[in-house]
């Protein structure tokens, strides 16, 4: 059996490393591109290229955006005092398809975990504290993972905003415990968004 040329078989190896993709997929995948490179593949390594050149975390949030604030952090009309706190940007992607939520977001970029020795400093916890000082937050949604790493940084945030006062909820029905919000469906999130209770 003929193996693939160097460069085409390293971009598979490149591909078998995306969630989702195997081996066997990613060879197809890049199969595909090469039989249409003018209408797949090059307009594919353009968006790639500018992507990297231009992504980085919103200044704000930490969403992904090509600017220095996102949309949501620009957009006036989402300055409601709701600031929905997500463990990661998949999250925050997912909460805004099933478009329930109207304020702003605060990705942490990870969870509380000893085993992989993440602190509250290697997560924006200290910077979600200020935001609810300085932007006059009434109201802080816990919508983090039903996972034990997810539910211990959630109790840890609840202590931390204690002595602001702030009014902390987390989500509640539709989410399974060990769910992960980013493979949920649109239902079930806006659901568990209408019916959060006080943490």
């Amino acid at each position: 059996m003929a193996e693939a040329p160097g460069d085409i078989e390293r971009l598979i190896e490149l591909m078998a490393r995306l969630p989702g993709l195997g081996p066997r997929s990613a060879r197809r995948a890049v199969l595909v591109m090469l039989k249409k490179r003018g209408a797949v593949m090059a307009p594919l390594a353009q968006a790639m290229a500018e992507v990297a050149a231009t992504a980085r975390d919103c200044a704000r949030c930490g969403n992904i955006t090509s600017a220095d604030l996102c949309d949501i952090c620009r957009d006036d009309r989402r300055a409601t005092g709701e600031l929905c706190v997500v463990e990661d940007v998949a999250d925050l992607w997912a909460l805004e398809r099933a478009g329930v939520f109207r304020g702003r977001y605060h990705v942490l970029g990870g969870v509380l975990s000893a085993l992989d020795s993440v602190g509250p400093d290697e997560l924006r916890i200290p910077r979600l504290a200020e935001r609810v000082r300085e932007e006059r937050i009434s109201e802080v949604i816990l919508a983090l993972n039903a996972t034990v790493d997810g539910q211990t940084t959630a109790h840890y945030i609840a202590d931390v905003l204690a002595p602001s006062g702030v009014q902390v909820t987390s989500l509640a029905q539709g989410v399974p415990i060990g769910g992960e919000l980013d493979y949920l469906d649109d239902g079930t999130i806006g659901a568990a968004l209408r019916a959060r209770r006080r943490f």
